[in-house]
């Protein structure tokens, strides 16, 4: 780690070395897997740098979590067992019965049942707006309103939320502002220093990068939240394992180069659908026409390998393009090396059937993987006939 003396490391530097020093012990350049679950006592009470049981800290899962509030320009990062055991422990942790939370118009099917299903049981309120129009999301606002959630890009629909001006209005209503950023990885986008309160991962999407993990992650501005955090992660469990941690660090350290390459695919794929006498229209942030492209160019990177569209012919039709896909494999999740395509209405987002959330029927979402660009092109080609 850097400081104040030092030359201020760059995001592909960090990605690689934030947290990783090299094992005290042996000099191994990457992070053991401390496949372990309780540590020598140096008498009662004494702890050896802290570790005594390994839901409450694990070496392994330590150095993630400081890679990731590096990554995030946080004070405290927390690795748990899933994406959503995270936003778990983040609303038990922000909330009491009887406070509000204003939740998007387009947001993850797994977000919106955690809300519909299981926070609202024990007394939470929510309400849904258009993050995407700062104006919806001040007239949403209650008395009781302690949390504005928002993704952004999201998930399904590529919204795009302008995360300073939403941090405005968050800080004006006294709530804090949370956002998933699991879309854009913290490569292409850093909400926290846009004013965000909390950020939210699922690390097994871009972060893990390769199919092969389950995990999630909180980022926090504020060390005290951020205790507070770490006290309902070790009294509630949900905590990565070593060998997650270990894979999602792997992951995030080819963050960057993935990133670039994946973009770069799901602009070119953009192109394509957009000419397409078979769309009849295409969401990605990257296209001009597209509504948030202003915004998304002033608070990222670039735009994102995730590309949704509609299909002429309604639902059936669709379906028959994701049936047809060769190289773009047919499965749900996102973010991996491989291409990936999948029908929302009937997949994803089936938990938004009949909700303000429910997704279009002739939709189908791509995550774009990093393959070459002219094979996808083909196999899309192909598949929409």
């Amino acid at each position: 780690m850097t400081d104040q003396h030092q030359h201020p490391q760059s995001f592909e530097t960090l990605a690689i070395h934030a947290g990783q020093e090299a094992d005290p012990l042996t000099g191994a350049v990457v992070p053991p897997i401390y496949q372990v679950s309780t540590y020598k006592q140096d008498g009662v009470g004494g702890l050896r740098n802290g570790y005594e049981y390994s839901r409450s800290a694990n070496p392994t899962r330590t150095a993630l979590e400081e890679n990731l509030a590096a990554l995030e320009g946080g004070r405290r990062g927390l690795a748990f067992a899933s994406g959503l055991a995270a936003e778990d422990c983040l609303l038990r942790t922000l909330l009491v019965p009887g406070d509000h939370v204003v939740i998007p118009d387009d947001a993850y099917g797994g977000t919106f049942r955690l809300f519909a299903k299981v926070v609202e049981r024990w007394g939470v309120e929510w309400s849904v707006a258009n993050t995407s129009d700062p104006a919806a999301v001040r007239a949403a606002l209650r008395p009781r309103t302690k949390v504005i959630w928002v993704e952004t890009p999201s998930n399904p629909l590529l919204g795009i939320t302008d995360i300073a001006a939403v941090a405005d209005i968050a800080r004006g209503a006294g709530a804090r502002l949370v956002v998933d950023n699991t879309f854009a990885s913290p490569y292409l986008q850093q909400p926290l220093a846009l004013g965000a309160d909390v950020v939210v991962h699922s690390t097994t999407k871009y972060m893990g990068g390769h199919s092969d993990v389950v995990g999630g992650a909180l980022i926090v501005a504020d060390p005290g939240l951020g205790d507070e955090l770490a006290f309902h992660q070790n009294a509630m469990g949900a905590v990565a394992g070593p060998f997650d941690s270990w894979l999602v660090m792997r992951g995030i350290k080819t963050l960057a180069v993935r990133m670039d390459r994946h973009s770069a695919n799901a602009s070119r794929i953009a192109e394509l659908l957009s000419s397409h006498s078979k769309v009849t229209e295409v969401y990605y942030p990257g296209l001009p026409e597209h509504t948030g492209h202003e915004v998304a160019a002033k608070q990222m990177r670039a735009f994102g390998g995730m590309v949704s569209f509609r299909v002429a012919g309604g639902e059936e039709a669709a379906v028959e393009v994701c049936n047809r896909a060769q190289i773009f494999t047919l499965g749900e999740s996102l973010g991996g090396v491989e291409s990936l395509i999948e029908h929302p209405g009937r997949m994803t987002h089936a938990s938004t059937a009949g909700s303000a959330l429910e997704v279009p029927a002739d939709l189908v979402r791509l995550s774009v993987g990093i393959e070459s660009v002219d094979d996808l092109v083909a196999d899309l080609t192909q598949a929409l006939g």
